[in-house]
């Protein structure tokens, strides 16, 4: 376990020592001592906290709901920076879905997790419960990320597969980190732009418009965590000038492209998922279900 440090805080993060079985699955551990509302940053992809040991943590939502425990977060969940986590003695393994793979490995649409926090059992039931004291038991990380990945595996092979068509839009959507147009994608597919929003929507859980903004954004933030200028960033990544970047950021993240540097959750991607550029947001092989 490595050790990060971001101004007054210290977490250990842990990460596999060898790929997911399922393409499109990204893992990392993490112990915290203390979570004092750790802004979420919007992430094109479903996010799945598995919490195990004697922390508490909770996640309080812009509406001041609180969700204790294991908790899904669809795809741009954090926009405007209103979604924040407390707790003490917090460990778990996060799991970074790619939406093309959420559907199967969830059981329910993510179309229901667009920008909501869900509690893991209200989706998994009592399986959420045996994970947590199956993790807790485990000796080491690397012991938690193969019980993780496994579960992850099974579940993927017995749950439905998007249409292709689909999937090859996002797997665009994220090559051309979010420099896409929507009738593009629908063109290059053969459907209506009707036809692409609603399928897209219902199977990955985001509208495609959305979708190219979340995923510019995300790509845009992690080069101003890196040090990249805001002027830079914006020409790069095909925004109109740095307001047109400003207001993105601001919208998805709550705060500036200056302060955007100083969020812990975009900078420990740096150890957690290292040599990143979107993890988890590809799109797998169909055939990798056999």
């Amino acid at each position: 376990m490595r050790t990060f440090v971001h101004g007054a805080e210290t977490w250990g993060v842990a990460r596999p020592s060898r790929p997911s079985r399922v393409a499109g699955v990204g893992m990392a551990g993490f112990r915290v001592r203390e979570l004092d509302g750790l802004r979420m940053v919007p992430h094109p992809a479903v996010t799945v906290l598995l919490e195990f040991g004697a922390g508490s943590p909770v996640v309080v939502g812009p509406d001041g709901d609180r969700r204790w425990g294991s908790v899904v977060a669809g795809p741009g969940t954090g926009a405007g920076g209103g979604v924040r986590a407390w707790g003490e003695s917090v460990e778990c393994v996060q799991v970074r879905l790619s939406p093309v793979i959420a559907r199967a490995v969830l059981g329910v649409s993510p179309e229901g997790l667009d920008g909501a926090v869900v509690p893991l059992d209200a989706l998994w039931g009592r399986e959420a419960s045996r994970i947590r004291e199956r993790l807790g038991e485990l000796p080491s990380w690397q012991a938690r990320f193969a019980l993780t990945d496994a579960l992850l595996a099974r579940r993927y092979g017995a749950g439905p597969a998007v249409d292709p068509e689909v999937a090859w839009a996002w797997h665009r959507i994220v090559a051309a980190r979010g420099l896409v147009r929507v009738d593009d994608l629908a063109a290059e597919v053969g459907w209506s732009r009707k036809r692409l929003w609603s399928r897209f929507r219902s199977q990955l859980g985001t509208p495609p418009k959305r979708a190219v903004k979340l995923v510019r954004f995300d790509h845009a933030a992690h080069r101003l965590v890196a040090g990249e200028g805001a002027a830079r960033v914006a020409a790069d990544a095909g925004y109109a000038d740095q307001s047109h970047l400003h207001r993105d950021v601001m919208a998805f993240a709550g705060t500036t492209p200056g302060a955007v540097t100083a969020e812990p959750f975009l900078a420990v991607d740096r150890l957690a998922w290292p040599g990143r550029g979107t993890p988890a947001a590809g799109t797998p092989d169909r055939t990798a279900r056999s």
